[in-house]
């Protein structure tokens, strides 16, 4: 839920920037190293947007697979969420490059016109 309040406060910006009276979609990146069940983060979404300018907004989440560099080769791969061992080196010292975060991608927003406008 936590999560939701976040995304919420950061959609409520853009749409402020942009002069918006509603918001149509978000989308979403999430690395699947914090875990996020889509759907979880769905439900949170329609009762944190409740009463707000996002109510009824479209939700679009994007999972981003794990990838990860490591420090001693440079090798670039795949890691499992606990299985960190280097394909090239078989050492277990790497950096994740992709895949932990959460990232805003855009927000589309309706102006008091009525017509959309997209903003991120």
């Amino acid at each position: 839920m936590s999560i939701a309040v976040e995304l919420l406060r950061a959609v409520e910006r853009v749409a402020a920037e942009n002069d918006a009276v509603a918001v149509d979609r978000i989308e979403l990146e999430v690395g699947v190293m914090r875990m996020i069940v889509p759907e979880a983060l769905r439900m949170a979404w329609s009762v944190a947007a409740e009463g707000t300018l996002a109510e009824g907004a479209e939700l679009a989440v994007t999972e981003v697979p794990l990838k990860g560099r490591c420090r001693d080769c440079g090798t670039e791969f795949a890691p499992g969420i606990d299985t960190y061992l280097c394909p090239g080196c078989e050492k277990a010292d790497v950096e994740i490059v992709e895949g932990n975060d959460i990232l805003l991608r855009s927000v589309v927003c309706r102006g008091a016109d009525e017509e959309g406008a997209e903003g991120s």
